[in-house]
């Protein structure tokens, strides 16, 4: 998953020509928004070539901090397409992406981003055509929204999630079944 994301920030800036072409991902679920992309693709729908698109088994197990790090990692716009309600093959799967993607909104309203940058698709399986207006549809609200704040190489690293220091440390390696005693230092 970091991998995904991080792929982001290796791109160039524009297509040479000085204009400013946003970078989308795209969280698609395996059964429903991942099977339209793959539909799009057969059907040689055309839709804007920066969607990057990143296949999760349920969109209910798309973390905010995925939303989040999409963004750190210089994403103009990210959202999240699952199943129809009442579709979803993980029962409550796309209600809890729901929820998650409200919550980020939040979240991003609060660090100063345009909670607009992000939403949630309901896209079935059958649906590649819905699924190449939906990746235009974000990407024209991203040209409009502008560059992501974060996107500069310098604001990212000077944003990113820094993590306080262990206060559980992990044990030391086994001895390989010898027993180690309280008058033995480790």
């Amino acid at each position: 998953m970091k991998d995904s994301i991080a792929c982001l920030g290796t791109e160039t800036e524009g297509t040479g020509s000085g204009a400013f072409e946003p970078k989308v991902v795209a969280f698609c679920c395996t059964y429903c928004a991942y099977t339209a992309a793959d539909l799009a693709g057969a059907m040689r729908l055309e839709y804007p070539p920066n969607v990057r698109v990143v296949q999760v088994l349920c969109s209910g197990k798309v973390e905010a901090e995925w939303l989040l790090r999409a963004f750190e990692e210089g994403a103009d716009a990210v959202y999240v397409a699952g199943c129809a309600l009442g579709d979803c093959h993980f029962l409550e799967g796309n209600r809890q992406a729901l929820r998650t993607v409200a919550y980020a909104k939040r979240l991003l309203a609060e660090v100063g981003l345009e909670p607009e940058r992000l939403e949630f698709f309901h896209i079935p399986a059958s649906a590649g055509t819905l699924f190449a207006q939906r990746a235009r549809e974000m990407t024209d609200r991203a040209r409009r929204l502008g560059p992501s704040p974060l996107r500069s190489k310098q604001a990212v690293e000077s944003r990113k999630l820094v993590l306080p220091p262990d206060p559980h440390p992990p044990l030391p390696p086994a001895q390989l079944g010898r027993r180690i005693r309280e008058s033995e230092e480790l």
